[in-house]
């Protein structure tokens, strides 16, 4: 079992797969809004490329749907494997930075 949590915690799979689901509801907005904006061309060219006529309610709705999407994936997923991952695999310790390596080094040399 702790393999599959090292899994989970160490690896990328829940980045990925939110990147992967906020890209996704992303591409919707998009798609809806480049519907509206060739509605708004002359009508000509709009029966062309848009066949949707009510297409700035769909992008509102794209809108509003990818707002909520990004809020429950945050709230549901993204704070919990954080938290979950700084409780399993905290972060370690961390050594001198290299500016305080060579200043030990300098002194080390200078009282030679």
């Amino acid at each position: 079992m702790s393999g599959f949590k090292n899994f989970l915690l160490r690896g990328n799979l829940v980045e990925i797969a939110v990147g992967f689901i906020m890209a996704t509801a992303f591409g919707t907005v998009v798609t809806s809004f480049v519907s509206w904006l060739t509605a708004q061309m002359p009508a000509s060219a709009s029966k062309v490329f848009s066949n949707n006529p009510n297409s700035f309610g769909a992008f509102l709705n794209a809108l509003i749907a990818f707002v909520i999407l990004a809020a429950v994936v945050y709230f549901v997923v993204v704070v919990p494997y954080t938290k979950a991952k700084e409780r399993y695999f905290p972060e370690e310790a961390e050594g001198p930075t290299e500016a305080e390596l060579l200043t030990q080094i300098r002194d080390s040399l200078a009282a030679r």
